[in-house]
């Protein structure tokens, strides 16, 4: 659990600590001591996990020969700021970018040109707490027609997934209609309570669930925590998942915060690990990936390897894409994007860290369309170090 009292390390910190030797640096890992969340507490580590690559391995765990292939990140602009507590990122089709607060249960409309924030409405039924509230957004397949907006949120109760109309005649602050809930019943807690959600290829809605620090339910397959889930858009089971009747399509997740699909609709998600490894996954329906059985890649129980993996420091993800060839990864404790350069559902070489630290954690990654990518900012949301203009969107070129 987050610790206000003592929070974690701020940004310029993070900039004297890369100055001490590495044997300095190292030793200090080992005197830390904090606790586990899904975004940034560094969490206590033994010496045989400080001492691991400081940087990403590949999935068996052993150092990573492979140069990094050669790419490149460019801010193309600052596309909005003074966000507050931003999660969920929705490009709406024209240029804007729909966005939810975490803490203040509201989505706003951003105009890609000029940044002009304008409130749609606040979602009622919203009790934000700890890393809970108003988490990811996505749009109906059919938003053109049916002005559908999803939301995965924190209730008093549970986490669950509604709809609203969204109705852009309206006053600003009257925009969304009544929520219709069509996904009850993910476990909630302070911690790990997953959030993001997102429409397939297939058309149906996928959510990542996390397993509210109870570490059980990840490889009960009656639980929604620890799950990655797969349904249709009125939140029935989808058609073809592996478990009869169930939403459940892969299990044994701690915290998945990330999905997105490559060119061929390969599903890939992000995770945050405990005391060792972060991960990114390549998911296959009905495979388990092992949490808390396994941490990172393991070589026996017959759970689904990462494709990478990270120390906690480096990572903690939380929003991926996919754009030319590679998913990019942003990470909250690491304060960095990660560029994971793809060869079917493999790494095809080690991963690339970009504007580490400079503009501080990283929660939202989607994909603007060819070389282009929307980033979200996550400094107001209480772990942060917030800047002048903080939080903010900002446009990318990546290669």
């Amino acid at each position: 659990m987050y610790d206000r009292q003592n929070p974690p390390r701020r940004r310029d910190e993070i900039v004297q600590r890369r100055a001490v030797p590495a044997v300095l640096a190292a030793a200090a890992l080992l005197l830390a001591a904090g606790c586990s969340s899904d975004d940034g507490a560094p969490p206590e580590k033994d010496a045989a996990a400080s001492s691991a690559a400081a940087a990403p391995t590949s999935p068996s765990g052993k150092a990573e020969e492979t140069p990094p292939a050669k790419g490149s990140v460019s801010v193309v602009r600052t596309v909005a700021t003074g966000l507050d507590s931003p999660w969920g990122l929705a490009p709406v089709g024209d240029g804007d970018l729909l966005v939810s607060s975490r803490d203040e249960a509201t989505i706003t409309r951003i105009d890609g040109e000029t940044g002009k924030k304008t409130e749609l409405g606040e979602v009622p039924g919203v009790a934000p707490g700890g890393e809970g509230g108003l988490l990811g957004i996505a749009l109906s397949p059919d938003f053109a027609s049916d002005h559908m907006i999803y939301a995965y949120f924190t209730s008093a109760s549970d986490n669950r997934i509604v709809r609203m109309l969204y109705n852009e005649r309206k006053p600003a602050g009257e925009q969304l209609g009544a929520p219709d809930t069509v996904f009850r019943g993910i476990p909630k807690g302070v911690i790990h309570n997953g959030g993001r959600i997102a429409f397939g290829p297939d058309r149906m809605l996928y959510a990542g669930t996390g397993e509210t620090g109870d570490t059980g339910l990840a490889q009960d397959k009656e639980s929604l925590g620890g799950k990655i889930l797969r349904m249709t858009p009125d939140g029935e089971p989808a058609p073809g998942n592996p478990f009869p009747d169930s939403p459940v399509y892969s299990y044994g997740h701690r915290n998945v915060q990330g999905l997105a699909w490559d060119r061929e609709q390969r599903l890939f998600a992000s995770e945050f690990g405990q005391q060792t490894w972060d991960e990114l996954n390549a998911v296959a329906p009905g495979d388990n990936y092992g949490w808390p059985e396994a941490e990172g890649h393991a070589d026996e129980g017959g759970f689904h390897n990462p494709v990478a993996q990270w120390s906690t420091d480096d990572a903690s993800p939380s929003g991926i894409a996919y754009a030319e060839g590679s998913v990019w990864m942003a990470g909250l404790q690491g304060e960095r994007l990660w560029r994971i350069p793809l060869k079917g559902t493999e790494a095809s070489a080690k991963p690339q860290a970009f504007l580490e630290g400079e503009y501080g954690r990283l929660r939202t990654v989607v994909a603007a369309g060819g070389d282009r990518l929307w980033l979200v900012t996550s400094n107001t949301d209480g772990r942060g170090d917030p800047q002048p203009e903080d939080d903010r969107v900002l446009e990318l070129k990546v290669s």
